[in-house]
Formats: C-alpha cells, structure tokens, sequence
C-alpha cells in the first residue's frame, strides 16, 4: 500500500477521506464491468471514476506516473492519499456500504494476501485480453489505432452508426 502511514504521538491526525477517485482502463473489459459494479453500490464514501492516462487524470493528479495507472488500478484519496493494487481495491471495498466489513478483513495480514491473490488473478486476465489485440503479427487496439510491423502505425476512426462515439485516451 502507498498511503501514508498512520501519524506517530502528538503528530497532528490526517483529514477523513470524503471521496475517492478511481482510476480505471477505460479500454479494459473487466475494468469497464467493475466501474458499472461499483457506481450501482450504495457508498459511504463517495466513488468518482476517471480513465486512467487521460488528459483530465493528468491535469488532476500531475504527480502520478500515469503509464502505471493503465497497468494497475489507482485509487486517490481527496486528501491526497494514494493506493494501488490490492490496497486499491481493499480502500474501494472499504467506501462502500455493503462492503466495508469485507475490507476491513481484508486489511489484516491474512486477508492482505488474499486481496493480492485475486489482484493478481484480475491482472493475469486483463493481460490475456490485451495479448488477443495482437493478430498475425498485427496489433490492434479498440480506438482505431494499429500497429503492423511493416507499415507501422495507421489510424481508421471507428465507424460510428449512431453519430455517439466516445473517445478513449491513447496509451
């Protein structure tokens, strides 16, 4: 976890978190599941969701390296606190109604290790799904963007039969 630790005696107390802003791939699947999960949760602490890369998670957070939030979950505290990975998901169950007991359980050595587990397990198939963009030598991503080694990189917007694209940032 990357939050500060707890402050030593006579050490003035941290703010309370009042929101939490979760950077997500907006390009991942499951990512795009969890945001729909978690924004239909009743929460105690309110949830705010932000692509990660994009040019508003960088205006708001130019500290970051944002290249990492694309690769594992980023959770910003409105205090300035910053999770990631397993900590990341534990402080996001934690904001939320129903799952705060889990959270807390989940915050003890044992349940630490279980966090990371399926952590990793998420992470595993995001980058199965990633690898399955790559066709004949060929890459190919969902904003219009692809790659081939001998013609490099070429953009084709998407087609749009409903005049309501949505952008995705770029990588």
């Amino acid at each position: 976890m990357t939050a500060a630790a707890p402050p030593g005696p006579g050490a003035a107390p941290r703010p309370p978190v009042l929101g939490l802003t979760v950077l997500y791939d907006a390009r991942c699947s499951l990512c795009a599941f969890l945001k729909k999960w978690l924004s239909g949760q009743a929460q105690l602490v309110p949830l705010r969701f932000v692509p990660a890369g994009s040019e508003e998670a960088a205006r708001s957070y130019p500290g970051l390296d944002h290249r990492a939030t694309l690769d594992e979950i980023t959770v910003v505290g409105d205090g300035g606190q910053v999770y990631q990975g397993a900590a990341a998901w534990i402080v996001t169950l934690w904001a939320l109604r129903d799952f705060r007991p889990l959270a807390h359980r989940l915050s003890t050595p044992a349940g630490a290790r279980l966090a990371r587990g399926a952590t990793l397990a998420a992470a595993k198939w995001r980058e199965a799904q990633a690898s399955r963009r790559w066709r004949g030598g060929a890459y190919e991503w969902g904003d219009g963007w692809s790659y081939h080694p001998t013609a490099g990189w070429t953009f084709e917007p998407p087609a749009c039969d409903s005049g309501g694209c949505t952008t995705v940032p770029s990588r």
